[in-house]
């Protein structure tokens, strides 16, 4: 971690550990315009996904379904959404956005990342600002399990700048702070998923407090693992539909 980010922590404590963020439970009802600002990046992350026209794509934190919208536009009527999210308050809310605009292949798994599962396998997934999500090794390993090989990813989300930038790490620090459980690897948030990808490229945002970075799942960690029907089905031109909170 470099000098000013040290300072940013320094003065705001730590996010608690794994306790529930208020901003993904009682506040999630507020989510939505907390950080409207931010839906240009959304969909900067967005537009660095390659995906064709029905494809099938995992939107891995999804949120309230701010994604899946632009999500849908890319894999047409004939590809589908899933969404990931492990919030029931969140998934709720993505619920009621799929129902409203009428989004007939979209799926919201109300899980962890790390235990959901599909009926098929994906053709590319997408990361936006889910940090804890990224650092959690287990969490990669199901979702890379869950794509084909060679599978298109695009991550994106906060981190911190050059040393030098100490305003810039202060305020990246207060914006991040009500949505991240804890800033370790802030300095590189793609650490863990990295070595799973290959042909990476890394784009910086926002003087170095934000990044894009895309590649394409290696065969070796796209195998999918053996377990029980998973109780979800990949929503090629199906009706939407809700997972019941586990």
């Amino acid at each position: 971690m470099n000098k000013s980010a040290d300072f940013a922590l320094a003065a705001y404590p730590q996010a608690q550990g794994a306790a529930r963020q208020p901003a993904y439970s009682e506040d999630a009802g507020s989510y939505d315009r907390r950080t409207a600002a931010f839906q240009a990046y959304r969909q900067t992350v967005v537009e660095a996904l390659p995906v064709d026209p029905g494809q099938v794509v995992l939107d891995v934190g999804c949120g309230t379904g701010l994604c899946c919208g632009m999500l849908v536009e890319k894999v047409g009527a004939q590809g589908g959404v899933v969404g990931i999210e492990e919030s029931p308050e969140m998934a709720a809310i993505a619920r009621e956005r799929v129902a409203r605009e009428g989004w007939g292949n979209v799926t919201i798994v109300q899980s962890a990342a790390q235990d959901a599962r599909i009926a098929d396998t994906a053709d590319a997934a997408l990361f936006c600002a889910v940090h804890d999500v990224l650092q959690s090794p287990d969490a990669l390993a199901n979702v890379m399990s869950q794509l084909r090989p060679e599978a298109q990813v695009a991550a994106g989300g906060g981190k911190w700048a050059s040393r030098w930038l100490v305003g810039v790490n202060m305020q990246a620090r207060m914006l991040h702070a009500p949505f991240v459980r804890s800033f370790e690897g802030f300095d590189r948030p793609w650490h863990h998923l990295e070595p799973l990808i290959e042909d990476v490229e890394l784009r910086e945002l926002a003087f170095g407090s934000g990044y894009v970075l895309t590649g394409r799942v290696k065969p070796t960690c796209s195998a999918r693992r053996p377990g029980p029907a998973p109780p979800t089905s990949t929503p090629r031109a199906a009706s939407a539909r809700t997972d019941p909170a586990r």
